[in-house]
């Protein structure tokens, strides 16, 4: 049956499609507690904005597009992100089946993405913008290569449209289009793709789909750049310019082997010798694809001399997604029978799809036996619960998003605020009659106390806590001595 999978692209996609139903149903089945990330997507689903903040807003529309139609709810958080991170191998698989011409690679480089720890196991565990920056890539992938092997106006419409979805699903998307860009002016017989009319419609796409936001970006640079930026300086940055230029640079170093050692070792156990006598071979394709990821990986390079000083791995995902399609082209080109080398490798993605399931499962239900709570364990369903039982508010005003989101999931038609969003003025707060609950976490899982930070926050939105609390409960899954508190205030609203 494996074999059949693996030499066939459209059942290696039934396969993949089961594989994401089965990761749909078990996580609906687990505690409706959200992530970081889900409890930003149910927070920001209340809203339609041009932009959210640090992250760019495609993965916001589509969860606001669904929740508007289907209301929220675990099930509209979880289906859809299981569709797009499936696309996300439907359109790498048909972009291996255009670079390397054979159905049966094709479908072993879909397949292989599970092995890739940044798409098989994060993208799944946690990440949202991510998800639809893979989705993008596999896209901009498909296109790019159907465009310069046989180039139709719909060819040039998806790069085009690839790219603006991939810009406003993360900034960082932006040095793959020009990687290709100059990959291709690179190449004598496949430059004149660029001096192509349909060029112009792909532009034209692209900037449509990217405008809106770029409209909003222009305006808020700031709230766009700042935690980003912080994020990628180290927490304990050298004291000189070159030293910190070479931490970065190492950090560049070790996120490009932790992205692409495992599949790199997967390939080398199954294809073995054959995949060392490939390393020589290359073709008009391969050079294409060597010229984009050394064009990206050199801007992020100049990222790290810009001032940068450290890279996470994840933002190497649409540079270093193309790294299956590229081994196997070089095994293809070298000319080798490849079928013992893929009865090899094939076994490995169950058993990866098993031990994925498996760890993102255990790790919340078996959390007490592990040592470790994850987010997913704090019970915030008995939360809202408990403190709604004798009345409901009529907005609440939370100190993060992760209790905002996670609010709102349980409170689904009560307005859920920042202090400071959606607006700064905590006009929210000013028309409200009636109750409002303030929520926030402390400095630990056990410790609620109020932070100065959103003490600070309150009080510069003019809302004044008289009496704070603390409520704790057990983890889900926990032991019942291992709790995790949250603070929380009744007030009144603004509005007389």
């Amino acid at each position: 049956m494996l074999l059949r999978i693996g030499s066939s692209l459209p059942a290696a996609m039934l396969f993949l499609a089961a594989y994401f139903i089965i990761h749909a149903l078990i996580r609906i089945a687990l505690p409706d507690t959200l992530g970081l990330d889900e409890s930003e997507q149910a927070f920001f689903s209340q809203y339609l904005f041009l932009g959210y903040g640090p992250q760019p807003p495609f993965y916001n529309w589509l969860q606001y597009a669904v929740v508007s139609v289907a209301g929220l709810s675990i099930w509209t958080l979880v289906i859809p992100k299981n569709i797009i991170l499936f696309l996300c191998y439907v359109f790498y698989g048909l972009a291996a089946r255009e670079a390397l011409k054979d159905r049966a690679l094709a479908a072993v480089a879909m397949l292989s993405l599970i092995t890739l720890p940044q798409v098989g196991f994060l993208a799944q565990r946690e990440l949202t913008h991510t998800v639809a920056l893979l989705v993008a890539t596999g896209l901009f992938l498909y296109g790019l290569f159907r465009t310069l092997q046989k180039p139709t106006f719909t060819s040039y419409l998806l790069v085009g449209a690839a790219a603006g979805i991939g810009v406003i699903s993360k900034y960082n998307f932006a040095i793959l289009p020009a990687a290709a860009l100059l990959a291709v002016l690179a190449d004598r017989d496949w430059r004149r793709r660029l001096f192509d009319w349909r060029v112009l419609a792909a532009i034209a796409i692209g900037v449509l789909i990217v405008l809106p936001h770029a409209l909003w970006l222009k305006d808020n640079i700031d709230s766009a750049s700042t935690a980003t930026l912080q994020r990628m300086t180290a927490r304990h940055e050298a004291s000189s310019a070159i030293l910190r230029i070479g931490q970065g640079l190492v950090s560049l170093v070790v996120a490009v082997i932790g992205f692409s050692a495992l599949p790199v070792v997967l390939f080398a156990a199954a294809f073995r010798r054959d995949l060392l006598r490939a390393l020589r071979a290359t073709s008009p394709m391969i050079r294409l694809i060597e010229r984009m990821m050394a064009a990206s990986l050199l801007a992020v390079a100049l990222v790290v001399v810009g001032g940068a000083s450290h890279i996470h791995e994840r933002w190497l995902d649409p540079f270093l997604l193309v790294l299956p399609i590229y081994m196997l082209l070089k095994m293809q080109a070298a000319g080798i029978d490849l079928s013992i080398g893929i009865r090899r490798f094939l076994p490995v993605v169950p058993v990866a799809m098993v031990i994925i399931v498996t760890v993102l499962t255990v790790r919340i239900v078996g959390a007490q036996y592990v040592g470790n709570y994850p987010i997913l364990n704090a019970p915030m369903a008995g939360f809202a619960s408990e403190l709604t039982a004798s009345r409901k508010p009529n907005l609440v005003i939370a100190s993060n998003k992760y209790l905002a989101g996670n609010f709102r999931l349980q409170l689904p038609d009560v307005p859920t605020v920042l202090p400071d969003f959606p607006d700064t003025a905590a006009t929210d707060y000013a028309n409200t009659k009636g109750p409002v609950l303030v929520l926030w976490r402390g400095p630990s899982d056990k410790d609620a106390t109020m932070t100065a930070d959103f003490a600070a926050r309150l009080k510069a939105a003019g809302i004044e806590v008289t009496q704070a609390n603390t409520l704790a409960m057990p983890y889900l899954f926990g032991h019942w001595k291992h709790t995790f508190a949250i603070g929380y205030a009744w007030i009144e609203g603004g509005a007389k």
